[in-house]
């Protein structure tokens, strides 16, 4: 390998530090400047002035909803895996069938019980 390999790479972060250094001064020379109210340089900038408290509460079955859904779509996705692969298996003479059946039977339980602890109830 020679120098003139690496040519294009070098190329590539020359330019990603000149497009970074442009953005930034743009944003310094062409971007607002602080204005002299109180309401634009309030945390919600879009002129109307804040009312209430900036921070609300959220309710605990929010979090509770939002864990679940990203725990059964973590499952979700290693089904993909699985179902790509099952024709390779079953030409391999590999018993693969089980196994998935297994983490679906898991998964459904799972859900099951969810949903009759109550869990995904959002009006309770």
């Amino acid at each position: 390998m020679s120098v003139s390999d690496y040519v294009p790479i070098l190329v590539q972060f020359v330019l990603a530090a000149v497009l970074a250094v442009g953005i930034i001064a743009a944003s310094a020379f062409l971007g607002q400047r602080a204005a002299k109210n109180k309401i634009k340089d309030s945390a919600y900038e879009c002129g109307v002035p804040v009312q209430g408290q900036a921070k609300t509460r959220f309710s605990v079955k929010f979090y509770v909803t939002a864990m679940l859904f990203i725990l059964f779509d973590i499952e979700v996705i290693f089904l993909v895996p699985w179902a790509f692969v099952y024709r390779e298996f079953l030409a391999e003479g590999i018993p693969i069938l089980a196994p998935g059946l297994f983490f679906l039977g898991v998964l459904v339980l799972g859900l099951f019980y969810e949903v009759r602890k109550g869990a995904l109830d959002w009006e309770k």
